[in-house]
């Protein structure tokens, strides 16, 4: 049996402890954004996508520092910062005066948060009253520097666990190592998605507050268990400067075939995000607060886990483009299937399940199936296109990707869940209301028609690409 250090076992402990607590808040963040602090559809896109964008953008620096003060100590200050963040995200909206009470009920009440906001706004829907949030109040723009706190902390943990992951474990432990770890990052999302609906559903907007205490729990868990426990044998590190890293970074975005590669799959990644971006204020506003958003994420994992390696084996034989080339063209499909719950009426499947929420499930599920033919091989393929010796640097910024979809991805939704899909507070009637989401489909057509041109532009850059690699071995 393969036996791990404590630090291992610790660090990949604490992973799965982050990964809950962040999942937990990332899947509602943009209705948490809109109803707790007032956001617009397009704000909470644009700070979400921000958010999501500097995650997969600061780590590879943030590295470099970590190598310099020691994993031990940088892991020490990123649960720190994720436990303040995520504290304040819960206590600061508390802070305001003049509150009202989150009610899907007849009347506002005097109960559990009656001192929530400064400025305070209920809007009659028929016979339910609800909270709207901050509105136009500037004190809501205070949750910048809460998300800075969040980022800077998860971009330590990013870089540092799977760090001690590689230090912790040898030629022969390496594979084993990282298959554990990554069950933890897979155990850690998928739970942590199963505790946002009972909440939300029990607690209403006040659930999505409470969200933020469990999930400071679970870091400040991992920083105890951090602090007492942690301590690695193996403090070696690359020692790269910020210097190095953006002189890497700067020599990346001059290689025209690796940019026109990034910005090809980031078509793909547009559209896998929506399950963050859109899809929990779609499926809420569309079906009614008893859906679950949750839930329904954790279709993709599930599926993930389940196809990953049979496509794997299935498409082993074939090239990396080829399997890249089959997922791409998989993700329209998900858009498209997305699309046409709008389009079946409100009817319940099976006398059960609103259509809108059988279509979601079963888009995910092909958008996790086109995962499975893309993730295992776009890092294979990545480093192909680079330069010869210099794979390892350039696959340090192989995730450019989720940078660019992450601020496209998380924008575009905005926009189109405010014309197309709007918040239902804004309207008097259920009638005003299905007349103004008579094309919420439209939302899917759209992301259906950004996959489809991703997946036409990587047939294109496929025979592009191979021309000038024959011409140039023709004239060696």
């Amino acid at each position: 049996m393969t036996k791990f250090a404590k630090a291992f076992w610790v660090a990949n402990t604490a992973e799965l402890l982050e990964r809950l607590a962040y999942y937990a808040v990332f899947v509602v963040l943009t209705i948490y954004l809109s109803n707790v602090w007032g956001f617009s559809d397009v704000e909470a896109g644009l700070i979400s996508g921000t958010f999501s964008a500097l995650l997969f953008l600061l780590p590879t620096f943030v590295g470099a520092f970590a190598d310099k003060i020691g994993f031990r100590t940088s892991i020490i200050i990123a649960f720190t910062l994720l436990t303040i963040g995520y504290m304040s995200l819960g206590i600061f909206p508390t802070m305001f005066e003049n509150a009202g009470l989150v009610s899907y009920g007849a009347g506002t009440g005097d109960g559990l948060f009656s001192a929530f906001f400064k400025d305070r706004g209920l809007v009659t829907f028929g016979n339910d009253t609800q909270f709207t949030g901050l509105l136009e109040s500037s004190q809501r723009w205070a949750i910048v520097p809460i998300m800075l706190l969040i980022v800077i902390g998860g971009a330590f943990i990013k870089s540092v666990i799977s760090g001690t992951v590689a230090r912790e474990t040898t030629e022969e432990t390496r594979a084993r190592g990282f298959a554990i770890f990554y069950m933890m990052v897979n155990i850690g999302a998928f739970t942590g998605k199963t505790v946002v609906d009972p909440l939300r559903k029990s607690l209403g907007d006040v659930g999505l507050v409470y969200l933020n205490y469990f999930s400071a729990s679970m870091t400040l868990l991992a920083l105890i268990a951090v602090y007492f426990f942690y301590k690695s044998s193996n403090a070696t590190g690359e020692n790269k400067s910020f210097a190095d890293i953006f002189k890497a970074l700067v020599k990346v975005c001059k290689n025209g075939r690796l940019i026109v590669l990034i910005l090809i799959v980031s078509g793909f990644w547009m559209v896998q995000q929506q399950m963050y971006a859109t899809m929990p204020k779609y499926v809420i506003r569309m079906v009614g607060q008893d859906a679950s958003p949750g839930w329904i994420a954790n279709v993709n994992p599930l599926v993930v886990f389940l196809c990953v390696n049979l496509v794997t084996t299935l498409m082993q034989k074939r090239s990396a483009l080829s399997s890249i080339t089959v997922g791409m063209f998989i993700i329209p499909i998900s858009a498209g299937i997305m699309a046409m719950g709008s389009l079946m009426g409100n009817e319940l499947l099976f006398g059960t399940i609103h259509p809108v929420t059988f279509m979601m499930i079963v888009g995910i599920a092909f958008q996790a199936l086109a995962e499975c033919f893309i993730s295992p091989r776009y890092f294979e393929y990545f480093s192909l296109q680079s330069p010869k010796g210099e794979e390892g640097l350039y696959l340090g910024f192989s995730q450019l990707h989720s940078f660019v979809s992450s601020l496209l991805a998380f924008g575009i939704s905005g926009f189109l869940l405010q014309r197309y899909c709007p918040d239902p507070k804004g309207f008097t009637s259920p009638e005003a209301y299905a007349a103004a989401t008579e094309h919420a489909y439209y939302i899917w057509i759209f992301f259906f028609g950004i996959g489809l041109i991703s997946a036409i532009a990587l047939i294109i850059y496929g025979k592009v690409t191979r021309k000038i690699d024959a011409k140039k071995a023709a004239l060696v």
